[in-house]
């Protein structure tokens, strides 16, 4: 596997598009600050240039490049559900290149998977995450999906075996004062609220302690 992974980390560095396992589905990925390999992706996919690619990220100190402001909503669900299943759309940074999106989110995970994360450390930025399949079919659960629909449109396959999660990661929109579930996946939406009605009470007994 650690041969996989450093010719999957030299793809990603030269520009290449690879397919790799991840906690919920197996996912396309190129350097998300390479607009022409972030391009090939979309065409591998067939997918609308107007849909923006959820990235991966392997800690929460590399929001700083991605994310403008952060609220504490956010940072209470980020430390309840990463590394795992929850995709956040946060406001997007004033720095960001157009072609990760012209809107005024941007999609962000840190996955629960040792090869996504040493891809993404390998490549020393954040990496493009989306599911490897056409766009309108299901997700690729397994190295031989890929290899059969897609294998002569990429670089490198990294052959994890199966994955685990069956489902694509729960997207939720935190970028107002309360949670927006955009796709339920593999987090539960009940999981979500539960923990924003958690966190509603961790605030409120901040403010009474602060009268």
């Amino acid at each position: 596997m650690q041969s996989q992974i450093e010719r999957g980390i030299e793809v990603l560095k030269s520009g290449g598009v690879i397919a790799f396992p991840t906690d919920t589905v197996y996912g396309l990925g190129a350097d998300a600050f390479n607009a022409v390999a972030v391009d090939r992706i979309y065409d591998i996919k067939g997918r609308r240039r107007d849909r923006q690619f959820p990235l991966l990220i392997a800690d929460t100190e590399s929001l700083a490049v991605l994310a403008g402001e952060i609220t504490e909503m956010a940072r209470f669900l980020a430390g309840r559900f990463w590394p795992g299943g929850l995709t956040m759309v946060l406001p997007a940074a004033a720095s960001l290149p157009a072609h990760l999106g012209t809107g005024p989110g941007i999609a962000v995970r840190i996955p629960d998977h040792p090869v996504c994360l040493a891809l993404i450390r390998g490549l020393g930025k954040a990496v493009i995450g989306t599911s490897a399949n056409l766009s309108g079919q299901r997700p690729a659960l397994t190295a031989a999906e890929i290899r059969q629909h897609l294998a002569d449109k990429i670089d490198c396959i990294i052959d994890g075996g199966r994955c685990s999660g069956g489902k694509e990661s729960t997207v939720v929109d935190v970028t107002g004062k309360a949670p927006v579930i955009l796709r339920e996946g593999i987090i539960p939406a009940t999981e979500i609220e539960r923990a924003y009605q958690e966190y509603q009470e961790v605030d409120n007994e901040a403010h009474c302690h602060r009268c």
